[in-house]
């Protein structure tokens, strides 16, 4: 196993999470793009629904009150997004979309038996996305939202 303590470091991001909806603190793994100026690039998938998604460059500064490095804004989106699944039902295992979901490109990180997110890349078309995720919409089985959407994925959906 490689020794990344060096290229990465655990930022706080503080936001309005519409999710939980409350102030919600999240902590996430970034890459060490440029420390000295602040800029960092996320190596972790979001729970919660912060407007960043996966390869996006941000800037982070030590916040006194946190007293570690903390999230202040998106300085380069990657094109990539992050969707949210709650499932509804126990009639069938998350990991069974999760699955799907990966042979599609897409990882997923779980928080529970219930919740997951989605890292959708760039690449990827997401209206093949939502095809699966609306199939299992309309039979009850999950609910997803879309808390960051690129720009590249809106396009893709319209299509």
């Amino acid at each position: 196993m490689t020794d990344t303590s060096n290229e990465q470091e655990k930022i706080v991001f503080k936001y309005h999470s519409n999710l939980l909806d409350e102030l919600t603190v999240e902590t996430m793994w970034a890459q060490k793009i440029d420390p000295a100026n602040g800029i960092y690039k996320l190596d972790s998938i979001p729970f919660y629904g912060p407007v960043i998604a996966t390869d996006d460059e941000f800037f982070a500064e030590f916040d006194e009150q946190e007293q570690r490095l903390t999230f202040r804004r998106t300085t380069k989106h990657s094109g990539n997004s992050i969707v949210q699944v709650i499932m509804m039902t126990d009639e069938m295992d998350k990991q069974v979309i999760r699955d799907e979901l990966k042979k599609l490109n897409c990882l997923s990180e779980g928080l529970n038996e219930k919740f997951f997110s989605v890292e959708i890349l760039k690449s990827t078309d997401y209206k093949t996305i939502t095809l699966l995720l609306d199939k299992y919409e309309q039979q009850s089985i999950l609910e997803y939202a879309e808390p960051c959407l690129s720009e590249k994925h809106q396009n893709d959906i319209t299509k």
